[in-house]
């Protein structure tokens, strides 16, 4: 049964205006009053006529953000950017920090709905929520497939595999692993695009892929436990491409605790390159995605999408390598 405007009024005990007038946040309504309007929507699970906002030309100029995480190096960066880029073109953001959970996320795209964002840029991790299957919603990815309608901005993930395999190979290693996300993690994740890559490249020099996942959501702790175990069941490792930064930092302090020279007796690529990783770890060598462009890029089309719906196309962009002194 569809929820009208009518229904949440006579649940909160105000008038259909009074919702009407929270809905479009005009005239001086009470804190007490706007939280009940707020109540009764979010238990009906009532959502806004976008088509009719859209129609009374009402924006609210908001964008609505939602990603894994904020804390990374990459993601951190990629939200600051578009933050930067949004208020530039008059927007506002509200950010949704998912991390990686998709009940979390769906809330969150469910409150951003609920306050009628002009438009969602999402680096969503998670599959299934049928919220974004919304025809009258301008979203754009990051990074990750939400649906087919949907355009991905991404970096060339299957080249960046390629250079850091080859580069590896190129410097003498040849047991050589890496690391990556699970493979039930869904979209299909961009980065097991530099997973194909990694077994493409090893099988072209005759050498033998060897993957461990190393799930996103674990502990810092348990991620350490892993990479301990790499180490412990191989011990004549020579190489290794990680899929992010982060990670590839915490493979370098247990390589170096366990004794092992950098670059001599093990060599490490890892994938990101955000700043932040450039400046704090600026021995790491990794592959460069090009985060603000992807960033620039991704605000410009979200607001041509909200001009024009059926306007959108994915882009991809070229990676570059950070020559750190790990290879």
């Amino acid at each position: 049964m569809t929820v009208k405007i009518d229904d949440v009024a006579k649940l909160a005990g105000v008038s259909k205006t009074t919702v009407s007038r929270v809905l479009n946040k005009r005239g001086s309504l009470s804190e007490k009053t706007i939280k009940k309007v707020y109540d009764a929507m979010d238990e009906l699970n009532y959502r806004p006529n976008v088509i009719a906002r859209q129609l009374f030309k009402q924006e609210t100029k908001l964008i609505g953000l939602i990603f894994p995480t904020v804390t990374s190096p990459f993601f951190g960066q990629l939200i600051s950017s578009i933050q930067k880029q949004l208020f530039n073109q008059g927007y506002r953001v509200l950010i949704g920090d998912s991390k990686n959970d998709s009940r979390i996320e769906r809330k969150y795209l469910q409150e951003l709905l609920a306050h009628q964002v002009d438009g969602l840029i999402v680096g969503s991790h998670n599959s299934g929520i049928d919220e974004y299957n919304n025809p009258n919603m301008p979203i754009v990815a990051i990074d990750r497939r939400v649906n087919d309608d949907i355009p991905i901005i991404s970096s060339n993930n299957y080249m960046g595999g390629l250079m850091a395999t080859e580069l590896l190979i190129k410097k003498g290693a040849r047991k050589i692993i890496h690391t990556n996300d699970p493979k039930n993690l869904v979209g299909p994740p961009q980065n097991q695009e530099r997973k194909r890559a990694y077994v493409d490249s090893m099988i072209e020099h005759g050498l033998t892929p060897i993957v461990y996942s190393i799930d996103y959501n674990f502990s810092d702790s348990k991620k350490r436990q892993i990479i301990e175990k790499i180490f412990q069941e191989h011990p004549d490792v020579d190489g290794m491409f990680v899929s992010n930064d982060v990670d590839a930092c915490r493979v370098l302090n247990v390589a170096r605790h366990l004794g092992y020279k950098i670059p001599e007796d093990f060599k490490l690529v890892g994938f990101d390159g955000a700043d932040l990783t450039k400046i704090t770890v600026p021995d790491l060598t990794t592959i460069v995605q090009p985060i603000d462009k992807m960033a620039e890029y991704a605000v410009d089309m979200l607001i041509k999408r909200i001009k024009t719906p059926s306007y959108g196309h994915d882009k991809m962009f070229p990676v570059g390598l950070w020559n750190g002194e790990t290879v």
